[in-house]
C-alpha cells in the first residue's frame, strides 16, 4: 500500500515530555509524547529511534508516527550521513539507547486518509463483484502469511524480522489487523494495519489477481466502519492510494481524532461474500 520512500526534511522543535501511558517505559512515552507533531517537518523524518519493540510501536502508532526501519548497514549509514546534521541541531528528535539510524519515523502532513464509506472500487470492478465474482473476505484468518506476503521481493525491506516479530505481538493483542482475499481456498490477496481509536493503517497490501488488494482495502473499510471507525490512514501518498479515494488532512487534524476519540470495539471477523462491497458505501454489507 505505501511507498515509503525518502523526502526533505524542515526544522522544527520538540517541548517537554507528558505523562506515562500504562504499561509502557516511562522514557519512551514520554519521548514520543514530547513530539511537537503540529510543527514537526512535513516530508521528512521526524524522529530516529532504533526500538521497535510491540510497546514502542504502539505508542508511536497513538502518537501519530510510524517507522520506515533499514535492514541493510549502508542504508543505515545513508540516513545517518543525510539526517545527522539536523539531528546534531535538534531539529530530528533521537529517541532512545538503541542505534538510532536503523529506523526513521514519519508523520507526513498532510496525511493521506480515505473515509471508511468512501472506498472507491472503480466501475470496472463493481461490474465484476456484482457478476458473481467467486470471491470472499475474512479478517485475521491469515495475518502472518499476508504480512510476509507483502514483504516477498519487495526492495529496500522495511518489513525487517523484528518489525515482524512485534506486528505480529500487536497482532495477537488484537491491535494489529489484516484483511484477506480468497478464491476457493487459495489466498489472492491482503491488507494488513494498525487501529488506533477511529483510524486504521494500511501499512502494506499484496495481490496475486487484479485488484484483489483493492477488494481487501474496501472489505477492511466496511468492516471497521460497522464499529464507528471513521478513516483509513495511506500513510504516503502514491497512484495506489489516489486510486482508492484518498484525500489529504491536516496532520493537525488527524492528531485531533486521535487524541480525542475512544477505542471501538473488535471487528466482524466473519467469512463473507466479495460482491456485497459493490453496494452503496452507506451499507458495506457486514453483519
Amino acid at each position: 500500500m505505501v511507498d515509503r520512500g525518502s523526502f526533505s526534511t524542515q526544522a522544527t522543535e520538540f517541548p517537554v515530555a507528558v505523562g506515562p501511558l500504562p504499561g509502557l517505559p516511562m522514557t519512551t512515552y514520554e519521548a514520543w509524547a514530547a513530539l511537537d507533531l503540529t510543527r514537526a517537518p512535513a516530508s521528512g523524518p521526524v524522529a530516529f529511534c532504533g526500538e521497535l519493540s510491540p510497546e514502542n510501536l504502539l505508542a508511536a502508532y497513538r502518537s501519530g508516527v510510524y517507522p520506515f526501519p533499514v535492514s541493510d548497514p549502508l542504508l543505515r549509514d545513508l540516513n545517518e550521513a543525510r539526517w545527522e546534521e539536523q539531528v546534531a541541531d535538534g531539529l530530528i528528535a533521537v529517541i532512545g539507547d538503541d542505534d538510532p539510524y536503523t529506523v526513521a519515523w514519519w508523520s507526513p502532513d498532510p496525511r493521506p486518509v480515505i473515509p471508511v464509506a468512501g472506498v472507491h472500487l472503480g466501475h470496472r470492478l463493481a461490474r465484476r463483484l456484482r457478476n458473481r465474482l467467486p470471491w470472499s473476505t475474512s479478517l485475521n484468518r491469515a495475518f502472518v502469511r499476508v504480512v510476509e506476503e507483502c514483504r516477498t521481493g519487495r526492495e529496500p525491506r522495511w518489513l525487517t524480522d523484528e518489525l515482524v516479530d512485534s506486528l505480529t505481538h500487536l497482532h495477537q493483542d488484537g491491535r494489529a489487523l489484516s484483511a484477506e482475499v480468497w478464491e476457493g481456498d487459495e489466498l489472492i490477496g491482503g491488507v494488513f494495519g494498525l487501529r488506533t481509536g477511529p483510524i486504521l493503517s494500511l501499512d502494506s497490501m499484496f495481490h496475486r489477481r487484479d485488484d484483489a488488494a483493492k477488494v481487501a482495502v474496501a472489505d477492511l473499510a466496511a468492516r471497521f466502519c460497522q464499529v464507528g471507525g471513521l478513516l483509513l490512514d495511506a500513510q504516503w501518498d502514491s497512484p495506489q492510494a489516489r486510486a482508492l479515494g484518498v484525500f489529504a488532512l491536516p496532520r493537525a487534524h488527524y492528531l485531533d481524532l486521535l487524541r480525542t476519540s475512544p477505542e471501538l470495539p473488535p471487528l466482524s471477523a466473519c467469512l463473507l461474500p466479495a460482491r456485497r462491497l459493490a453496494i452503496l458505501p452507506h451499507d458495506l454489507g457486514v453483519r
